[in-house]
C-alpha cells in the first residue's frame, strides 16, 4: 500500500528532470550560435570624443527613437578624430602664448615699469622753453590779485628756463626705491599669473583626457549591452527566457545609450573649457596624447620640506614681500614731506621787441631756494601715519600670505597621497567586478541565475571602471597641484 503513491511520484520527478535537461540544452544550443560577451574586454577606439556619432542601433522591442540615431551600430567603431594631436607641454606653452590674461599681467608690468621712470624725473633736471608776447595798455600796471604791483610793457621775447632739484634729504630717492620695489612686485605677479594658466591648462587637459575616457568606456558598456539584449532577445524568442529578462537587457541598453550620451556631453564641454584657457575662439577639436605611465610616479610624502621650497619659490609671496618693501619705504618717504627741500633755478633769453623802457636786448639770471614745511594743517602728519600703517597691514598680509601656503601645500600632499591609493583601491574593485560579471554570466547561461543577477553585475563593472579612470587622471591633477603650490 506504500509504494503506490510513490512510484507516480518518481515518475513525476523524472519527467522534471527530463525537460529541465532538454530546456538546458535548448539553451546552450542557443548560446553557442550567439556572439560571446566578454565582460572587460575593451575595444579599439579613438583617442578623442566624436562630436557625432552618426550610426543607428537595431532596436531590441522598441522602435527607433532620436537617442537610437546617435548609437554607434553594432560592431561600428566611433570615426577616429581627425585633429591635430597635442600633449600637455604643447598645452601648457599653447596657453602662455595665447592666453588673454598672461598678455595683461605682463603690459601691467610694463606699465608699472614706466611708473619708475615717471618718478625719477623729479631728480633730473627740468627745462621749459618759452615764447612771449605783450600788447600792453600804455602806462598801466597789475594792480588786483597779487601782493606784487608789477609794470606791464609791450615787448616780444623768447627764453629757456631750468630747474634742478639739488636735495629733498632722501624723500625723492625712497619714492623711487618704492617705485621699483611695485615693478619687481608686477614682475612676479605677471609670473604668478602663467603659473596659474599653467594649472589651469593641466587641469582641463587632464578633465577632458577622463571624459574621453569615459566615453570609451560608455561606448564599451553600449556595445556589451546590447550584445546581451540580443542573446537575452533570443532566447525569449525560443520560449526559454520570459519576457521580463528581455525588459531588464532592454532597459540596461537603454541606460547605456544615456551613459553614452552624457559621456559625449562631458567630452565636448571639457575640450570647449581646454580651448578657452589655451586662449583660442574657435572650438577645435584635439586628439590629447595620454603620456601618464601604467605605474605612476609615487606621491610625495615631506610636506615640510615643499613648504620650505614653496616660501623661496612662490611668486605670489615674492610679490607680496615686494609690495611690502615698497610700502615701507614709501612709508619714509612721507616722514621725509617735513625736511626741507633745496633747489635751483637759471633762466635766460632774449628780448628783440621791447618797449623803450627795457634797456637791455637780452636778460639771464640764477638763484636757489630753500623750501622749509612749517605748518600745513597736519596733512604731513596724516600722510606720514596713514603710510605706516599700510606698511604694517602689507606686512601681516606677508605673513597671511605664508600661512595659507603652508596650508595649501599639507593640503595638496596629501589629497596627492590619497588620489595614489585610490588608484590601487579602485583597480581591485574594477578586477573584482570584471571577475563578477564573468561568474553572474556563467550562471545566466546555465540557468542557475537571473537577468536581475547580471545586470548588477554590469552596472557594476561600468561603475568600477569609470572609478578607475578618474582616479588616474585625479592623481595626475592632484600632482599639478603640489607642483603649483610648491611654485614650480
Amino acid at each position: 500500500m506504500g509504494e503506490a503513491p510513490t512510484k507516480p511520484l518518481r515518475r513525476e520527478q523524472n519527467m522534471k528532470l527530463f525537460k529541465r535537461a532538454l530546456q538546458f540544452a535548448t539553451c546552450a544550443t542557443f548560446l553557442a550560435a550567439m556572439p560571446a560577451v566578454v565582460p572587460g574586454q575593451t575595444s579599439s577606439l579613438p583617442n578623442a570624443p566624436s562630436v557625432q556619432v552618426a550610426t543607428s542601433l537595431a532596436p531590441l522591442s522598441t522602435p527607433k527613437t532620436a537617442v537610437d540615431s546617435q548609437m554607434p551600430a553594432e560592431g561600428q567603431s566611433p570615426a577616429q578624430p581627425t585633429g591635430p594631436t597635442l600633449t600637455i607641454a604643447q598645452a601648457e606653452q599653447m596657453a602662455i602664448r595665447n592666453n588673454p590674461n598672461i598678455s595683461v599681467a605682463r603690459l601691467i608690468a610694463l606699465a608699472q615699469a614706466q611708473v619708475t621712470r615717471e618718478v625719477r624725473s623729479a631728480e633730473m633736471p627740468m627745462a621749459t622753453g618759452n615764447l612771449t608776447a605783450v600788447d600792453a595798455h600804455e602806462n598801466s600796471r597789475i594792480t588786483a590779485g597779487l601782493l606784487n604791483n608789477p609794470s606791464i610793457y609791450n615787448r616780444a621775447a623768447g627764453g629757456l628756463t631750468v630747474s634742478q632739484l639739488i636735495t629733498d634729504f632722501g624723500r625723492t630717492h625712497n619714492l623711487v626705491l618704492s617705485a621699483e620695489s611695485r615693478a619687481k612686485a608686477q614682475l612676479e605677479s605677471a609670473r604668478a599669473t602663467e603659473l596659474d594658466i599653467t594649472l589651469t591648462v593641466d587641469q582641463a587637459f587632464y578633465q577632458a583626457l577622463t571624459a574621453q575616457a569615459v566615453l570609451k568606456v560608455a561606448e564599451q558598456t553600449l556595445n556589451e549591452r546590447q550584445a546581451t539584449a540580443d542573446q537575452v532577445g533570443a532566447l525569449t524568442k525560443a520560449k526559454i527566457r520570459s519576457d521580463l529578462d528581455l525588459s531588464f537587457a532592454d532597459v540596461q541598453s537603454s541606460q547605456a545609450k544615456e551613459l553614452l550620451l552624457d559621456a559625449q556631453n562631458n567630452a565636448q564641454a571639457a575640450m570647449a573649457a581646454l580651448n578657452d584657457v589655451l586662449g583660442s575662439e574657435q572650438d577645435q577639436e584635439y586628439t590629447l596624447v595620454d603620456e601618464t605611465s601604467g605605474n605612476p610616479p609615487p606621491a610625495p610624502t615631506d610636506p615640510e620640506a615643499l613648504v620650505s621650497v614653496a616660501f623661496g619659490a612662490r611668486p605670489d609671496l615674492a610679490a607680496m614681500n615686494d609690495n611690502s618693501l615698497a610700502a615701507r619705504q614709501f612709508s619714509t618717504a612721507e616722514r621725509d614731506l617735513w625736511l626741507p627741500t633745496l633747489s635751483a633755478m637759471a633762466g635766460v633769453g632774449g628780448t628783440p621787441v621791447r618797449a623803450d623802457q627795457i634797456a637791455s636786448s637780452w636778460y639771464g639770471a640764477a638763484g636757489a631756494n630753500l623750501s622749509i614745511p612749517v605748518f600745513n594743517g597736519f596733512l604731513f602728519n596724516a600722510d606720514a601715519k596713514d603710510a605706516k600703517l599700510r606698511a604694517q597691514a602689507a606686512q601681516e598680509d606677508v605673513r597671511n600670505l605664508r600661512d595659507t601656503i603652508a596650508r595649501d601645500v599639507r593640503t595638496a600632499v596629501l589629497n596627492a597621497q590619497t588620489a595614489y591609493q585610490r588608484i590601487a583601491v579602485t583597480k581591485q574593485l574594477l578586477d573584482q567586478a570584471n571577475l563578477a560579471l564573468d561568474l553572474a554570466s556563467a550562471r545566466y547561461k546555465i540557468g542557475l541565475s537571473g537577468i536581475v543577477e547580471i545586470s548588477q553585475a554590469q552596472l557594476n563593472q561600468t561603475q568600477a571602471q569609470i572609478d578607475n579612470t578618474n582616479a588616474r587622471y585625479a592623481y595626475e591633477t592632484a600632482l599639478a597641484v603640489v607642483r603649483y603650490e610648491v611654485g614650480q
